[in-house]
């Protein structure tokens, strides 16, 4: 008996030993895997050694918060999108743009088709689209003509309607008047007289009612 309670004991601590020999190794690996992770997605060296000593202290439980809070993506994967953003900003910059609203058109098109403006004009020869500037077409050869962008008639600058004429100022109307009846007992005045349209139909009045009483 008591030689086989001294195998059971041999064994039971082989077991224990190689479990633990296990758990250690394990726990040795996570620290290892933390580390490389966190140095993959983080350039921080700071943040690197708190990541694996929250794993290394708490074991899986660390791992698991450092799962929850570590960088979503890794430092290749910024890089390349980042390097994709420049692509993008360049492909931007140099693709063509209307000359006169600024918005993006293909290279073959001779139109814009918001404002209308002619972006190229076509070869005199053999009909190529010409770039503004070109002085010969690169398909036949030809000189090419004098190009200017043309602008649509929406943009034009509208010219306002002259103001009307101020009206002209009202003149006094003449009054001629030549009676020889009331020439006896009236002063003579000229045979012209010019005075405002009131004062004249009241001098005349005057005149008329003086002939009358000297007929009577």
């Amino acid at each position: 008996m008591d030689q086989l309670f001294n195998l059971l004991g041999v064994g039971l601590t082989w077991v224990v030993a190689i479990i633990g020999g296990l758990l250690a190794a394990f726990w040795v690996g996570l620290i290892i895997w933390t580390w490389r992770d966190i140095r993959s997605r983080s350039a921080d060296i700071f943040a690197a050694l708190l990541a694996v000593l929250l794993v290394a202290v708490f074991n899986v439980i660390g791992l698991l918060i450092y799962i929850l809070v570590r960088p979503k993506q890794t430092l290749a994967e910024q890089y390349d999108r980042a390097l994709e953003e420049e692509i993008l900003l360049k492909e931007l910059e140099l693709a063509p743009s209307c000359h006169n609203c600024g918005r993006p058109v293909k290279p073959e098109w001779q139109y814009c088709p918001y404002c209308e403006a002619e972006l190229k004009h076509p070869c005199p020869q053999c009909g190529y689209l010409l770039e503004p500037g070109w002085k010969r077409c690169p398909q036949c050869g030809a000189p090419a003509a004098d190009f200017t962008a043309t602008q649509p008639a929406s943009a034009a600058q509208v010219i306002p309607p002259p103001p009307p004429p101020a009206p002209a100022a009202i003149q006094p109307e003449t009054v001629v008047m030549t009676d020889p009846e009331s020439a006896l007992d009236v002063a003579p005045l000229p045979e012209t007289v010019t005075l405002p349209e009131a004062e004249a139909i009241a001098r005349a009045e005057a005149i008329k009612s003086q002939a009358r009483q000297h007929e009577d």
